[in-house]
């Protein structure tokens, strides 16, 4: 693989994973419109794991502070205060380990024949439809309604299971996990919070059933750590430009682009 095919992928694979637009969705329009190739698996790996890094950067401090309660280093003597941080990072555990049962069984049962669907540009152009209608929804949600502070059980459920539909592609695992939080009343903050927090098992979830399936090919290793930079940085600005607008009530701003693409797919492709 070339030095400029590394940069290209991994700006892609920045860009896409995390502005709500799907990225495999935009890998299919690619490979159809420029006869680009399919990234060898190593480099594929490669460059999702450069976005894990962004996520985990990004989110180091939650991170750090669930994976803290979870393995238990929480000091003893604890204020009111401290109890009441605890008890809500507890709950937030228990409310991704939730979400991630749906993700896993639909990828476990469903990765084959929903997978199947990358031959077709048209289901992409759809699901890209699909996306645009979805996350266009959010723009109707009055400000009052997104004040939920807790996730709970069902809330959960939902978020994890749109997670796994993010399977198929054109499907936007960022916009469709963020926007169903919105809808079921989360605050924003929240809702992009646990879209992304359960984003972390997910990927290293599909890392290593795609391991698994497929053996690893040989790749120079400059290209593998270019494409790796810059998955992680331009991920990591992604991240931090889709977090700020979600804030704000924007996510809908994503919409007229995903229709956008989603025609074009359909039309020209």
């Amino acid at each position: 693989m070339h030095l400029l095919d590394a940069i290209i992928l991994g700006f892609i694979q920045g860009l896409t994973e995390f502005l709500p637009i799907s990225s495999s969705g935009h890998l299919v329009i690619f490979q159809n419109l420029l006869g680009f190739a399919e990234p060898q698996l190593l480099m594929d790996v490669t460059l999702h794991v450069g976005t894990l890094l962004a996520v985990v950067v990004y989110f180091r401090k939650d991170i750090s502070s669930l994976l803290g309660e979870f393995l238990g280093f929480i000091g003893i003597h604890r204020t009111r205060l401290e109890v009441d941080k605890a008890n809500n990072r507890q709950g937030l555990i228990l409310w991704i380990l939730v979400a991630c049962i749906p993700t896993g069984l639909i990828g476990y049962f469903f990765k084959d024949p929903l997978e199947s669907l990358f031959g077709s540009v048209s289901v992409v152009g759809g699901m890209l439809i699909v996306t645009g209608l979805i996350i266009g929804s959010t723009y109707f949600i009055p400000p009052k309604y997104t004040s939920r502070g807790k996730i709970g059980l069902v809330i959960a459920l939902l978020i994890g299971t749109s997670q796994g539909l993010a399977i198929i592609p054109g499907i936007s695992r960022s916009g469709v996990t963020i926007a169903c939080g919105l809808l079921c009343g989360l605050n924003r903050e929240l809702a992009g919070r646990f879209s992304f927090l359960i984003a972390v098992p997910a990927i290293i979830g599909a890392l290593l059933l795609q391991l698994q399936e497929q053996p690893l090919h040989g790749v120079h290793f400059f290209p593998l750590l270019t494409g790796f930079a810059c998955s992680a940085i331009v991920g990591f600005l992604c991240l931090k430009i889709l977090m700020t607008m979600v804030k704000k009530g924007q996510l809908a701003y994503f919409a007229p682009y995903c229709l956008a693409a989603g025609a074009f797919a359909l039309i020209v492709l």
